[in-house]
């Protein structure tokens, strides 16, 4: 569903609620040309208290985290963009959303070097479904290992949820699809298993769950955090710090994707090998389900994780 089509009015800009489609900037601004620029993904739940925010203080400290290596001063405070938030949510009167902080450097001059140009802050919120279908929750996903490496953290901050370098993801993933699948699996310069273009990955063996660690170049996620609590929480054992092969990919009982648009997404295929059975595996629909259930706060198993709109 494009824009055009959804029934949203409003956007959070610099300090100002500005209507949706007059929030734009320079064609010259540095962000635009040079990706420096930070961004957030925040999901809000229609859930059994209402109207509730994931996991918001951690998404807002990962976003000022990001701005550091860059040297960006973000000119609003914590209490500042969360009450911003929070308002823009009531006023488009969404039970549930996806909500996207962004700052960038924005109009001033355009050498390399940002200088003194203004840090410009903006705040999202839309309705939005399954990032990778309705099916996709249930029948899973079939995925591709890309061609595209993942970036070093000695060459840029791979934890820095950074606009421009979401272009490497943006290569992975339409690979993939011009290939028929639905989404890839970027291996870092090592070769080992790094995440997918917008998703941190799980893998099953034995009854047991392994993710790849910080050290892998892949981003700290939260949803990622929250899983291996939960999974922690069934009973599961869980190595978050492993180093995943890309031969062990074909090989796994089970496989899923976590991330706040992807949530908890099993993996079916991989270079048209079947993982498992084919279908999603009792690890999978276990951990699935518990986050599900979190989510709904039915019953309210992490209400810390949780900010009431």
């Amino acid at each position: 569903m494009g824009f055009d089509e959804l029934d949203v009015g409003t956007i959070w800009q610099d300090g100002d609620f500005v209507p949706w489609d007059d929030a734009t900037i320079h064609v010259l601004s540095h962000g635009l040309h040079y990706g420096t620029g930070i961004f957030e993904g925040v999901r809000c739940y229609d859930t059994a208290e209402g109207p509730a925010i994931f996991r918001w203080p951690e998404h807002l400290d990962r976003f000022y985290l990001s701005a550091k290596p860059y040297d960006m001063t973000i000119p609003y405070d914590r209490a500042e963009l969360t009450e911003a938030t929070l308002e823009l949510i009531r006023r488009e009167e969404l039970s549930s959303c996806y909500i996207r902080p962004v700052a960038f450097y924005g109009y001033g001059s355009l050498g390399v070097s940002p200088g003194d140009n203004p840090v410009n802050v903006a705040i999202a919120a839309w309705p939005w479904g399954t990032y990778l279908g309705e099916e996709a929750i249930t029948e899973g996903v079939d995925v591709m290992v890309s061609s595209w490496r993942k970036h070093a953290s000695s060459q840029i901050p791979t934890n820095a949820k950074t606009t421009g370098l979401y272009v490497n993801s943006m290569l992975a993933g339409e690979e993939a699809r011009r290939n028929g699948y639905t989404e890839a699996i970027v291996l870092n310069k090592e070769g080992a298993v790094a995440e997918g273009p917008g998703e941190n990955l799980f893998l099953v063996r034995d009854g047991q769950i392994y993710t790849p660690g910080l050290s892998q170049s892949i981003l700290d996620g939260i949803t990622r955090a929250s899983v291996v609590t939960i999974a922690e929480e069934l009973g599961y054992t869980v190595h978050a710090d492993a180093v995943i092969s890309r031969g062990e990919l074909y090989t796994a009982d089970e496989l899923f994707f976590t991330g706040t648009a992807a949530e908890v997404t099993p993996i079916r295929l991989v270079d048209n090998v079947t993982i498992g059975s084919g279908a999603r595996g009792p690890v999978t629909e276990a951990v699935q389900s518990a986050f599900f259930e979190m989510l709904a706060r039915d019953p309210d198993t992490h209400p810390e994780w949780f900010m009431q709109v």
